[in-house]
C-alpha cells in the first residue's frame, strides 16, 4: 500500500478518476433531453481540477519526485502536461456541445448516448495525464493503452455515419499493430537491462550493446510515432480525422500528439539519453520527412479535415526538431513552448471546422466560399488561426516556430539543415493555409445567409483566439513556466 504522502501529490488524478464516476451518475438520472447538463458538470469539475494541479505547480521548481515505488514521475513536466491535458479536455467538451447535438440529429443517431461522450473525453484527459508522468515502462504501456481505447470509442462515436464507423475500425487496427511493436521494443529494453523503471534503465544502459539499443529504441518509436503522427505511422491520420467527430479530430490532435511526446521525451531524454547512443540524427530525420510528407500531401486536399490531419503531421516534425534538440536553454523550453500554442491555434481551427459542418453538413474548403460574409468573426478567428498554423507574426505559431529553430542552432551546428528544412516547410504550408483564407474574403457565397454561433461553442472559439494572439504577443508568463518545467526528474 503505497503511503498517504504519495496520494496527497496525486490528488489532480484522483480528482479526474472521480469526476468521471460522478459523470456516470449524473448521466444515469438526467432525461435524454437534458445530456448537456453531464457536459456542464464535466467542464465545472475539469476547471476545479486546476486548483490541485497550481497547488503541485511549486514542483516546477524543485528538481521533483516519484511515487508509488518509482514508477510515476511529480516534476514540472508532469504538471505542464496536466494543465495543459485539463484545458485541452475542458475546450473540447465546450465546443462539443452543439456540435454533437446538431452531427447525432442529422446522422439519425440518439442523444441518449451524450452523456457518455463527455465521460469518455474526461476518462482520456486522465490517460494522457497518466502517459506524461509515467516512470515505468509497465505503467507507460498501460497509459498508453487507456488512453487508445477510449480514443477508438470516439472517433467512432456518430454509429450512423459510416465514415465514422471506418475511423474507429482503421483507428483500432493501426493502434493495435503500433502497439504490438513498441511493446517488442520494451520488452528488449527489458531483457537488455534486467528493469522496467526508466531510472533504473538509465544507470545500466551505458553498458548495453549498442545495436540492441538502437533496435529497441526503433520499435518503440513505432508506438510512439502512431500516436504524434509522425511519418511513417501516419497513415491512419487522415481518414480517422475525417470520420471521426470534429471536436474528437481536435482532441486527438492535440491532447494525443502532446502526450505522446510527453512519454517520448521522458523515455528517450531519461532512459536511453545516458547511453550516448546518437539518437539525435535519427529524430532529425524522421523530422524532415514528417514535414515534407504533411505538407505536400495538404497542397491538393479540398477536405478541411483532411487538410488539419495533413497539417497535425507536419507539426509533428516540427516538433520533433525541439526533440532533437532538447538538452539546451531553447530545446527544453521551445518544446513545450510550441506544443502548449499549438494546442490554442489547432483546436481553433477544428472547433470552426465543427461548426461549419453542424451548420452546412459540409467539411469541404470550397463551401467555405464567403465566409466573411455570412459570419465575418468565424472568418477574422479561422484566418488568425491559419495565419499562426504557417508561423506568421505576431501570433503564437511564429513565436514557437522561433524558439523551436533557435533550439535547434542552440543544439549543434549540425542541426542547421533541419532549420533549412523547416523554414522551407513554413513557405510550402502558406499556400494551403492561405488558400483557406482566399476562400473566405475573395470567393462570392453560394448562400448570403448569415451563419449562427452558439454561445457555448463562441465561447470556446474566443478563448483559442484570444490565447492564439496573447502568446504571439506577450509570451513571457508561458516562458517563464515553461524554462522550469521542462527539467525533467533526473
Amino acid at each position: 500500500m503505497p503511503p498517504a504522502s504519495d496520494l496527497a501529490l496525486l490528488v489532480p488524478e484522483l480528482w479526474l478518476a472521480a469526476l468521471g464516476l460522478v459523470l456516470l451518475g449524473v448521466d444515469l438520472f438526467v432525461g435524454e433531453q437534458n445530456k448537456r447538463t453531464v457536459g456542464w458538470v464535466a467542464v465545472g469539475g475539469l476547471l476545479l481540477a486546476l486548483v490541485p494541479t497550481w497547488g503541485l505547480a511549486g514542483a516546477v521548481h524543485r528538481p521533483g519526485t516519484t511515487v508509488f515505488f518509482g514508477s510515476y514521475a511529480v516534476d514540472g513536466f508532469a504538471v505542464f502536461f496536466k494543465f495543459l491535458a485539463i484545458i485541452a479536455t475542458t475546450l473540447v467538451i465546450l465546443a462539443s456541445m452543439d456540435y454533437f447535438r446538431a452531427s447525432g440529429d442529422r446522422q439519425g443517431s440518439t442523444q441518449r448516448f451524450e452523456g457518455e461522450f463527455y465521460t469518455l473525453l474526461v476518462f482520456t484527459g486522465l490517460g494522457l495525464v497518466l502517459m506524461a508522468a509515467s516512470a515505468d515502462l509497465i505503467l507507460v504501456a498501460l497509459s498508453i493503452e487507456f488512453v487508445s481505447l477510449t480514443s477508438y470509442v470516439l472517433a467512432a462515436y456518430l454509429k450512423g455515419n459510416p465514415k465514422s464507423n471506418e475511423a474507429g475500425l482503421k483507428y483500432f487496427l493501426f493502434g493495435a499493430a503500433a502497439s504490438a511493436v513498441m511493446f517488442y521494443g520494451f520488452s528488449l529494453l527489458y531483457g537488455l537491462t534486467g528493469s522496467t523503471s526508466l531510472y533504473v534503465i538509465a544507470e545500466k544502459v551505458a553498458t548495453v550493446p549498442a545495436p540492441a539499443l538502437t533496435v529497441s529504441l526503433a520499435l518503440m518509436l513505432a508506438g510512439f510515432g502512431f500516436k504524434i503522427s509522425m511519418v511513417p505511422f501516419h497513415q491512419w491520420t487522415p481518414d480517422v480525422y475525417e470520420g471521426a467527430p470534429t471536436p474528437v479530430a481536435a482532441f486527438l490532435s492535440v491532447g494525443s500528439k502532446a502526450a505522446g511526446f510527453a512519454v517520448l521525451l521522458r523515455v528517450v531524454a531519461v532512459a536511453i539519453a545516458p547511453s550516448g547512443l546518437d539518437y539525435v540524427t535519427l529524430i532529425a530525420g524522421l523530422s524532415a520527412v514528417s514535414m515534407f510528407v504533411g505538407n505536400l500531401l495538404a497542397l491538393p486536399q479540398r477536405n478541411i479535415k483532411r487538410m488539419l490531419a495533413y497539417s497535425s503531421i507536419s507539426h509533428a516534425g516540427f516538433i520533433l526538431i525541439g526533440v532533437a534538440a532538447f538538452g539546451g536553454a531553447f530545446g527544453n523550453t521551445g518544446l513545450l513552448i510550441y506544443l502548449f500554442a499549438y494546442m490554442f491555434f489547432t483546436l481553433g481551427a477544428f472547433f470552426i471546422a465543427a461548426l461549419i459542418e453542424a451548420r452546412l453538413g459540409s467539411d469541404d474548403i470550397p463551401d467555405y466560399a464567403g465566409l466573411s460574409q455570412r459570419a465575418p468573426g468565424l472568418a477574422f478567428l479561422m484566418a488568425l488561426f491559419m495565419l499562426s498554423l504557417t508561423g506568421i507574426p505576431p501570433t503564437a505559431g511564429f513565436f514557437a516556430k522561433f524558439y523551436i529553430f533557435a533550439a535547434a542552432i542552440e543544439r549543434s551546428p549540425a542541426l542547421l539543415w533541419l532549420v533549412a528544412v523547416g523554414v522551407v516547410n513554413s513557405v510550402i504550408s502558406l499556400y494551403y493555409y492561405v488558400n483557406v483564407i482566399r476562400t473566405m474574403y475573395l470567393l462570392p457565397p453560394q448562400d448570403p445567409a448569415r451563419i449562427q454561433e452558439p454561445a457555448v461553442l463562441r465561447t470556446a472559439l474566443w478563448v483559442t483566439g484570444a490565447a492564439t494572439l496573447l502568446l504571439g504577443l506577450y509570451p513571457q508568463p508561458l516562458i517563464t513556466f515553461a524554462r522550469a518545467a521542462a527539467l525533467l526528474l533526473p
